[in-house]
């Protein structure tokens, strides 16, 4: 199994209703896709590295699912709109569990 964390910041325009948007978004893609075993999103609480708003949250059953994930039309989708929304920067990690 695959897990990939990614933090996203984004600009101070950016609304708490279309961050709200992005983790709706993005957990809607576990109704579109498969391989996916769980899929988390909300805002991150930590003080710590507070700049990052959002924390996004997928297990993929193994590194197929991850690939088939990555080039996905409408993941591709979700990943334009966290762009076009004021997206600054991003942090994605992935790790095999």
């Amino acid at each position: 199994m695959i897990q990939r964390t990614v933090l996203l910041k984004f600009d101070e325009a950016t609304t708490p209703e279309t961050l709200q948007e992005v983790i709706a978004r993005f957990k809607a893609l576990k109704n579109d896709l498969t391989g996916i075993s769980e899929i988390h999103a909300g805002l991150n609480m930590a003080e710590r590295s507070k700049e990052y708003q959002v924390v996004l949250m997928v297990r993929f059953e193994d590194r197929a699912a991850l690939e088939a994930y990555t080039v996905n039309e409408r993941h591709q989708a979700v990943a334009a709109f966290i762009r076009d929304s004021g997206r600054l920067d991003s942090i994605g990690v992935d790790i095999e569990i």
